[in-house]
């Protein structure tokens, strides 16, 4: 990426503060010099400047004729370690996350906020427990129900010989199996806390720095203040204080201007302690249910001591439900507290239960011999059944939210929180499913323990049979969007002439490459159709499946025996595909998820991911990956900050793709007086194509041009050939331009040129920067910002660092 070129000579010191996409940059490339330093932050995320630029703000003579460039940096904040490779265990979990990012935006419903905030929440923690229940599956079930019971089994596995009830050892007691299996769960949700607890030191628990949030509020234009008597209890959330508030919400202090909307502390450790009481919880009932049946007719203390046990899960699991439905996010002041006991004897009472029922499974009693599946297997229906009802309910509360005001270009009409809630289940689905068949199929071996054959629940294979039939749904509407674009790019083509009139010659060949570069590009609006097919097909199949497996008590395979021999051909065929596919998909996951861990390249594209998904806050889901905006946002208003404050100077904040997302949430939290000295340049910007589409109540038309009036000046620039950036869609209003550019032509050149002797590349979505417009419209914007004022230094300790925001490292 080339740096900015010289800029106007007018108006005084001027800084242009680069921000990278997704994908992430060094700040060589950014700044065009192998020769950059650190002027401040740490090695996860820093500002660079040339080393010639170190002393700009000492001689500002050298700069009259140009901004000073720097770079901002935050790939490490998605892209690290090798840890970070543990995250695609959270996949699920970060898109259940972004469900409740996707509220349609509403107006005096308070009641339907809240209500859409619960429900998403309610979905997030069923993740939880079908995680923890396919854990369950595999270690209880599978390994120490199913296969300890089975002598060739455990003849084959050696490992496994002292858990035999052939052989009579102490481990051979059903109980005392499962007691010690119950580790493997226990590990993994002690695993996601970990997770969670130690990027939430790293995120957010890091207080913003004081000063930043001194008003809580802003006030109106009739003096009075925006705290809402909800707010100030703190029992509601902000979303439906705002509903309840008659005068709306504050033109200058949008949704993700607000002091607390990047500091979200307290809900996160909230969340994290029931979801990890609730798998705890999970794992203490699985052992509880596989002991009930042989305590029910003992008399004694063990029959009074499963009773206690059962009703004390019951108990904490809807303490743990009461959790996660009484409180959402506190973001109009910054929330500093934490419910300290609420934390810690939620998730250490359930560990306590669970090794109290762990005790209890041990203890020697006369227990059935295991055979069969684990009693309580019924528990995956039973979850599919509740996630379903839940999207569906979810889907109710978005249409109300959407009826009054609906946007023709919100994605799905609304139901783009549904829609992705139900694939988050989806996938959850399928990684449960697909380790416990795989698990299954291992352990049953090539051909099987003669009559005895050890698998997984009838519902799991019935889910796997769907995955076939769902890939061959999608096949008609991705058919219909491949002739689509083969007929869009022959469309194109006379505008492509059009565009290029100028060129001397026609080239037919260069003429189909741009064309098809720009109806590829147009596939990305048709993303909502896809999701909504997926979504649809995947409720009702879940369904289809879960009755299946209810009537028939049969893996598909076996369901159809007496049908024609057509249908029970393709059962069977179904099934046995269905099996492999998700086999073959769970070995592809662990496969990438191994690579990753070793390969800093890998990591990387994983770390795209995160870039998208991960943008924002974790609302619904504390074990989802961490929001690096909650760290990105505030370096950059605070950088835009104690550099004007400190100069009293002109600032552009230049933002790429993603980085344009993090500089428009970084200027709607600036003060009023430092906003007027900034302007705002996007490129590659998917702020209204994706942000604004889908999540309508953040980045709707609305948001976006109240981002404009905020702002002193914004300019975007965009091409027709970038499958991601787009038009931001504000028109010209109270004296201001429109913030849409012209479309960039590209390629810059047609053909062979004088200027471009050869062919010049399509760039799609890459190096704004090299196109001459880039640096005419940032000379445009700094010419449209007020001149520097006299230099001056600001007696505060957030911005007293030297002239320049520098720190000495």
């Amino acid at each position: 990426m080339s740096p900015a070129t010289p800029a106007p000579e007018s108006g005084g010191a001027a800084l242009e503060l680069l921000v990278h996409g997704v994908g992430g940059a060094t700040p060589e490339s950014m700044l065009d010099d192998p020769r950059t330093v650190r002027v401040t932050g740490d090695r996860t995320a820093a500002v660079f400047r040339r080393g010639e630029d170190l002393d700009a703000e000492d001689h500002p003579e050298r700069y009259a004729a140009r901004p000073v460039p720097e770079a901002y940096c935050w790939s490490n904040l998605t892209s690290g370690d090798g840890a970070r490779a543990l995250w695609l265990l959270l996949l699920p979990f970060m898109v259940a996350n972004l469900a409740h990012w996707m509220r349609p935006p509403a107006e005096g419903r308070p009641g339907l906020v809240r209500l859409y905030g619960v429900l998403v929440r309610l979905v997030a923690l069923t993740l939880t427990v079908l995680l923890t229940a396919a854990a369950c599956e595999v270690a209880l079930d599978l390994t120490a129900w199913q296969c300890a019971a089975t002598p060739a089994c455990t003849d084959a596995y050696s490992w496994l010989g002292f858990l035999s009830e052939g052989r009579g050892g102490w481990w051979s007691l059903p109980g005392r199996r499962l007691a010690l299996a119950a580790l493997v769960p226990t590990a993994l949700v002690g695993l996601l806390w970990y997770l969670s607890n130690r990027t939430w030191s790293a995120y957010e628990a890091q207080r913003p720095p004081t000063g930043y949030d001194a008003p809580a509020t802003e006030p109106r234009p009739d003096g009075t203040d925006t705290t809402s008597t909800a707010d100030t209890t703190g029992t509601a959330d902000t979303e439906a204080a705002d509903a309840a508030d008659p005068a709306g919400p504050v033109e200058l202090r949008p949704a993700l201007g607000r002091p607390g909307f990047w500091y979200g502390r307290r809900l996160v450790a909230r969340l994290r302690a029931a979801h990890t009481a609730a798998g705890f919880l999970t794992v203490a009932a699985a052992l509880v249910t596989a002991t009930a049946r042989a305590d029910a007719g003992a008399p004694g203390p063990r029959s009074v001591l499963g009773w206690v046990l059962r009703a004390a899960v019951v108990v904490l699991a809807v303490v743990v439900v009461w959790v996660v439905c009484r409180r959402g996010r506190s973001e109009r002041r910054l929330d500093l507290r934490l419910e300290r006991a609420l934390v810690s004897w939620l998730p250490a009472a359930s560990l306590v239960l669970l090794v109290l029922t762990a005790v209890h499974a041990g203890w020697a009693r006369p227990l059935r011999p295991s055979s069969g599946t684990l009693p309580g297997d019924a528990v995956f229906g039973a979850l599919t059944l509740v996630q379903g009802g839940l999207v569906v309910a979810l889907g109710v509360v978005a249409l109300l939210l959407q009826r009054p005001r609906r946007d023709p270009r919100t994605a799905l009409r609304g139901l783009g929180g549904p829609a992705v809630a139900m694939l988050a289940c989806a996938l959850a689905g399928v990684m449960s499913g697909g380790v416990a068949q795989r698990v299954a199929d291992w352990l049953d071996g090539p051909a099987g323990h003669g009559d005895v054959r050890i698998g997984p629940p009838v519902l799991l294979s019935w889910q796997a049979s769907v995955i076939p039939v769902l890939l061959l749904l999608l096949l008609a509407p991705a058919a219909l969007l491949g002739v689509r674009t083969l007929l869009d790019a022959r469309r194109l083509r006379p505008s492509v002439e059009a565009d290029f009139a100028a060129a001397d010659e026609r080239d037919p060949v260069r003429t189909g490459q741009i064309a098809a570069g720009r109806a590829r590009a147009s596939l990305t609006d048709s993303a909502p159709v896809l999701v909504g097919v997926v979504s649809g097909a995947t409720l009702l199949l879940g369904a289809g499946s879960v009755a299946g497996a209810w009537a028939s008590g049969n893996v598909p395979g076996r369901a159809f025996d007496g049908a024609h021999p057509a249908i029970a051909s393709l059962a069977s065929a179904t099934q046995a595909l269905g099996s492999w596919m998700i086999g073959l998909g769970f070995l592809l996951f662990v496969t990438w998820g191994r690579r990753a861990y070793r390969d800093a390249s890998a990591r990387r594209t994983i770390g795209i991911l995160w870039d998208v998904g991960t943008f924002w806050p974790r609302a619904a889901h504390p074990f989802a990956p961490p929001c690096y905006a909650e760290r990105a946002v505030p370096d950059l208003t605070w950088r835009m900050s104690s550099w004007t404050g400190g100069t009293g100077g002109r600032l552009v904040i230049s933002g790429h793709s993603q980085g344009s997302v993090l500089a428009a949430a970084a200027v709607w939290q600036l003060q009023p007086a430092t906003r007027g000295r900034v302007a705002l340049l996007t490129y590659g910007s998917p702020l209204e194509r994706l942000y604004g589409r889908w999540f309508p109540a953040y980045f709707g038309p609305e948001a976006l041009r109240a981002l404009n009036r905020t702002v002193h000046c914004w300019s975007n620039l965009y091409r027709a050939t970038d499958p991601i950036g787009g038009p931001v869609r504000v028109p010209a209003e109270d004296g201001r331009p429109a913030v849409d550019g012209e479309v960039l032509l590209d390629p810059v050149a047609y053909g062979r040129t004088r200027a471009h002797p050869l062919p010049e590349p399509i760039l799609g979505h890459s190096d704004y920067q090299a196109d001459p417009a880039f640096a005419r419209h940032r000379s445009e914007l700094l010419d449209r910002l007020p001149p520097a004022l006299p230099h001056q230094r600001v007696p505060n300790e957030a911005t007293d660092q030297g002239s320049s925001g520098r720190s000495s490292g």
